[in-house]
């Protein structure tokens, strides 16, 4: 390109100011952040500037860059916390968010939310009263504990345990027991953060009553055990049941602490788990303290639940951390209504989604599978498309044994790579999560609810 047409085209590029009074600028001021608009048209001004010293000979007028700017306006002023469709098949998926909450539980945020409540007001005495007392009794009938309190997370709850009863005394762990959670958060440094001294005992893959036992010292604070909820020793294993630790922890007068991870309030054993205890259980075995997560198999909001004797839970409550990790009215409206739910175990496993879609029939998923791949086949002819059997994991740390017998759509795109496929899914609109196996991109129809396959087949066929 000459000189002289580079220079032309320089001349010609419209002004901010311009854009701005045009009819396009005028609606994109009464709808998005000035900021932006004035951003969005920067950027794609000099993105034409720039092609035109290239030798480029790009279209200047305001109607063509209208759309750009556009672009560039909705993806400034869009939320970075969006909505996903959840097409991997691992329904508590940590990047995902984990739990997706039921209408009914959203239903009790909103109300709670959109206006003033009784957070820590006493209606009765018409005094100030206490934001835990809302989950108190329904925790107390659920899983027959004396006492309990919620914080912001299961690391945060086991934190406040040990820095409450065993903060510069020791805390004895089994070496098999010494786990490392997500984002590479370990329990030794979790206790080295909450002031407990670590005392280990016993093997990796062995830990017998004598190994606890012979730890025991004037500075024992505590004894903890930590169910493998995201691991699993086999072969030649041995551990000491939580029944035989709490015997040993009221001969020498020590608490005893089971934090269980994921934190399960249904029997899982009709279902051919027996990995998983029941948080009944383990208070009924005479556990002084349970802590176990709101947003795994519980299938809540994330917080860290703390269940026990009312002795200890008093002493947790009145430590300076507790303010520190305390949960939301949002949360705490979130918690209160998914603990509703598990007053009658059949219901909560039909109303709590986590639970829904862990333990729904293979059957039902193949229908949906079908109906996907159907309505997919309608419309695509560049690529080969098949409902395959397939296995589906529970995700988040929780049964990490057990397999899920699934069904799932197989897409093989004819004039496309799979992870180009993958790529513009999950940059889409909404974002569309798969997996890749086998030179196929896999839609597990195991997550993905009803209401949402419209949305992802539209996706998909934007996409190819």
């Amino acid at each position: 390109m000459a000189m002289n047409e580079k220079q032309r085209l320089l001349a010609n590029l419209p002004a901010v100011d311009e854009i701005l009074k045009s009819e396009r600028g005028v609606e994109w001021l009464k709808t998005y952040p000035r900021m932006y608009v004035l951003s969005s048209i920067r950027d794609v001004i000099d993105m034409r500037r720039r092609e035109i010293i290239e030798g480029l000979t790009p279209d200047l007028s305001i109607e063509i860059m209208a759309a750009d700017i556009e672009r560039k306006i909705e993806r400034l002023s869009s939320y970075s916390l969006r909505p996903v469709i959840n097409a991997t098949g691992i329904i508590i998926h940590t990047n995902l968010g984990r739990a997706v909450l039921s209408e009914k539980i959203l239903e009790n945020v909103k109300r709670v939310a959109e206006g003033y409540s009784n957070l820590e007001y006493d209606l009765e005495e018409g005094k100030r009263g206490k934001r835990y007392s809302h989950i108190k009794r329904v925790l107390r009938e659920v899983t027959g504990t004396e006492d309990a309190l919620i914080v912001n997370n299961n690391a945060a709850a086991v934190l406040l345990c040990l820095n409450t009863l065993a903060r510069a005394k020791e805390a004895i762990v089994s070496r098999g027991e010494l786990v490392e959670i997500g984002g590479s958060f370990r329990i030794p440094d979790v206790m080295a953060s909450s002031g407990a001294i670590l005392r280990e005992v016993g093997t990796t893959n062995k830990t017998h009553l004598y190994d606890y036992e012979n730890a025991i010292n004037e500075n024992t604070g505590l004894i903890l055990k930590v169910h493998q909820s995201n691991y699993r020793i086999i072969g030649f294993t041995e551990d000491v049941p939580i029944e035989e630790l709490v015997s040993l922890g009221k001969k020498h007068s020590i608490p005893v602490m089971f934090d269980l991870g994921s934190g399960c309030l249904i029997d899982l054993k009709p279902y051919g788990i027996y990995s998983e205890p029941k948080v009944q259980e383990i208070v009924k075995a005479g556990a002084d303290l349970v802590t176990f997560s709101g947003d795994k198999l519980l299938g809540g909001p994330q917080g860290g639940v703390i269940v026990g004797k009312k002795e200890y839970i008093e002493r947790i409550q009145k430590n300076p951390m507790t303010r520190a990790v305390r949960i939301d009215k949002l949360t705490l409206a979130a918690f209160e209504a998914t603990l509703m739910e598990y007053i009658d175990e059949d219901k909560a496993k039909e109303n709590i989604p986590t639970l829904k879609m862990l333990f729904q029939k293979p059957e039902h998923i193949r229908e949906r599978a079908k109906k996907i791949a159907m309505l997919l086949r309608r419309h695509i002819k560049d690529a080969q498309i098949e409902v395959i059997q397939d296995s589906s994991q529970a995700g988040g740390g929780s049964l990490p044994e057990m397999d899920f017998p699934t069904y799932a759509v197989s897409i093989r795109p004819k004039d496309l790579s799979v992870n180009e496929l993958e790529e513009r899914l999950r940059k889409g609109n909404p974002p569309i999560i798969t997996r890749i196996k086998e030179d196929s991109l896999i839609i597990d129809a195991r997550a993905v609810r009803n209401r949402e396959i419209e949305s992802l087949v539209k996706g998909i066929r934007t996409a190819l």
